[in-house]
């Protein structure tokens, strides 16, 4: 991938964020595919149809979610609530519902927060049949109060919950080689602007600048509703997912807040040298988040059948900032310049990525006898490490010990302490000799043991 400037503008940027953001997305239903529908006018989408009911892995493909519409209307035939104000305010995968509650019939399914009287929360109850209303504590309290205790409230939620499918989008890009890297997101939530439509949108710019470039590998794009999708899309997709390495889980990239870096699951993972890395040239302060089983589809990405190492670059990261999950997160709260900020920190780290050169040891049982190739002093019984048997001994040892195919040079670097400049001109020389052999793209080696994380939450 060559380095070259980036094609997307905060326009562009901000045009699909309005086009997007009204849609009333789900685990499923029209809102998804509308959703897809537009991204399909930007990038060459194929979309899968995953059919209700089918047993994926440990779970169910759910019933398809269609909503039409959902009131509360008092005594007197005022409008309390209505669906039709804001998508938030029908609790998702609600089922129909049509008659009259009194206030203590319907509390149980009305949801406020107490901690931000003005914000109308977001809510679901994709596995478990119900209903219900989201509002502000403020509406409540304005809207409801007037009623007495005898007030009969009028309910009606017009959906549907029928067989169907889960619809998931995914385009793939060829590179030089047939090593992929895995970019996804998640597409399910309503009129949430940092979580996340800011994901899905970069996604798709992203997907469209690897389209205009000459990439080394290639790219796994993936747009999926949290979690059921990504499981579902693993278990339809089982052994090109397995043959994965790395990626990124791309959420929450465009809010008011600093940056954010969630490392993978081994911490250790080059992906994370290169995001640190990508962090350091941008200059911008950042909290450091190590990896954990909670968050976004990192959790399947990541799970012991798979293995993925995926780092998430984050603008506001979700859980983190107080307008999450709530109506105060708006295309107001998020911004379309720090968007093409957080694509450009992407674009630069799947850069660094591609760059990254891989050698492996093509004598790779035991130590290589340096003697015959001239390359170790014919005198021996004097040598003692890191003082005299010189720089370019050590760099010889170091890459025959460590050139496995899957550790990069500046891994190696690193754990030597020596220079990548001087590895980098010792490996082309070893090279030359016949002992390391350049990979067209890193081995793929799939480690369940968890190496020690060094991310922290500062």
């Amino acid at each position: 991938m060559s380095a070259s400037p980036l094609n997307t503008s905060a326009a562009s940027v901000s045009v699909l964020l309005q086009e997007l953001f009204p849609l009333c997305r789900s685990l499923t239903g029209p809102g998804n595919r509308e959703t897809l529908a537009r991204l399909q006018r930007l990038i060459p989408l194929t979309v899968h149809e995953y059919p209700s009911g089918t047993q994926v892995y440990d779970w169910v493909i759910p019933k398809e979610w269609k909503p039409k519409a959902g009131s509360v209307k008092g005594p007197d035939g005022r409008v309390l609530i209505d669906f039709a104000e804001n998508n938030l305010h029908l609790v998702g995968y609600s089922a129909p519902v049509a008659g009259q509650f009194s206030l203590e019939e319907l509390r149980p399914h009305l949801h406020w927060l107490d901690n931000a009287p003005e914000a109308i929360p977001y809510r679901t109850s994709y596995y478990k049949e119900d209903w219900g209303f989201c509002l502000s504590r403020k509406q409540f309290e304005e809207r409801f109060a007037p009623y007495g205790p005898e007030a009969r409230f009028t309910v009606t939620i017009d959906t549907a919950l029928e067989a169907g499918s889960l619809s998931v989008g995914e385009l793939l890009i060829p590179g030089e080689t047939s090593q992929e890297v895995l970019l996804s997101t998640y597409f399910c939530h309503p009129s949430l602007a940092n979580d996340n439509l800011s994901g899905v949108v970069l996604t798709a710019f992203l997907a469209k600048e690897l389209l205009a470039r000459k990439n080394k590998y290639s790219y796994r794009i993936v747009f999926v509703p949290e979690t059921i999708g990504a499981v579902a899309y693993c278990a339809h997709n089982e052994a090109a997912m397995q043959a994965l390495d790395c990626g990124f889980v791309i959420t929450c990239v465009a809010g008011r807040g600093p940056w954010g870096f969630k490392g993978s699951i081994h911490g250790e993972h080059r992906i994370n040298r290169v995001v640190e890395t990508v962090l350091r040239e941008f200059e911008q302060p950042v909290l450091r988040y190590p990896f954990d089983p909670h968050g976004s589809d990192e959790r399947q990405y990541s799970s012991p059948g798979f293995r993925i190492n995926t780092a998430s670059i984050t603008k506001d990261k979700y859980y983190e900032y107080p307008e999450y999950h709530t109506s105060l997160d708006t295309l107001d709260f998020i911004s379309p310049e720090h968007l093409c900020t957080t694509l450009r920190m992407h674009l630069r780290a799947l850069e660094l990525l591609e760059d990254d050169v891989f050698y492996e040891n093509v004598n790779p049982q035991c130590e290589t006898m340096l003697s015959p190739r001239g390359l170790y002093p014919s005198a021996g019984g004097g040598m003692m490490p890191g003082t005299n048997t010189g720089a370019q001994l050590d760099s010889i040892l170091w890459l025959l010990m460590l050139c496995d195919g899957a550790t990069a040079l500046p891994e190696i670097a690193k754990q030597a302490n020596l220079s990548l400049q001087e590895l980098r001109d010792m490996a082309a020389f070893l090279e030359g000799k016949g002992l390391l052999r350049k990979c067209a793209f890193p081995h793929v080696k799939k480690n369940n043991a968890l190496a020690a994380g060094r991310y922290e939450h500062k």
